[in-house]
């Protein structure tokens, strides 16, 4: 597919991090394509997919979640897919660190609280540990808050 919709870099045997929206039809309404670490931002895409079906706005408000704010001492928020989370989820784990995990790809208001943390950037995992924020898999910041 990354081939048909010319977003392959062949020479590095990766694409990059492209999104079309089709409509029933199979016509592309929208492109929006990115490095492949870069995250673009969820409520773009929900804006244009509201622009295409009619009742978007109820079929995606589960997406909007009302605690944007995981619960506990450590609270990684993540998405499934990202490298460092998964790189992040198993360190903690090697650690003996209990955490709550939020998914900010089904949380939008817990996206929408790390973009403010992040300014303006969804920085995956961000952490919250008893209220001080670390963006991104800052090892180093993390010990140091955890006292490892």
């Amino acid at each position: 597919m990354a081939k048909k919709y010319n977003v392959l870099i062949e020479e590095a045997g990766k694409s990059e991090r492209a999104i079309f929206v089709l409509d029933k039809e199979g016509t592309i309404r929208y492109i929006d394509i990115h490095d492949i670490d870069e995250q673009p931002d969820n409520e773009v895409l929900l804006a244009e997919l509201k622009k295409i079906i009619p009742d978007a706005e109820e079929k995606l408000k589960h997406l909007y979640k009302d605690d944007a704010k995981g619960k506990g001492d450590v609270v990684m928020y993540c998405t499934p897919w990202c490298p460092d989370c998964r790189k992040a989820r198993e360190w903690l784990k090697e650690n003996n660190i209990t955490f709550t995990e939020v998914d900010v790809s089904t949380n939008l208001n817990a996206a929408r609280q790390i973009r403010s943390w992040g300014d303006g950037y969804q920085i995956t995992p961000t952490f919250d540990i008893g209220g001080e924020i670390v963006l991104d898999f800052d090892k180093p910041a993390l010990e140091k808050i955890l006292n490892l």
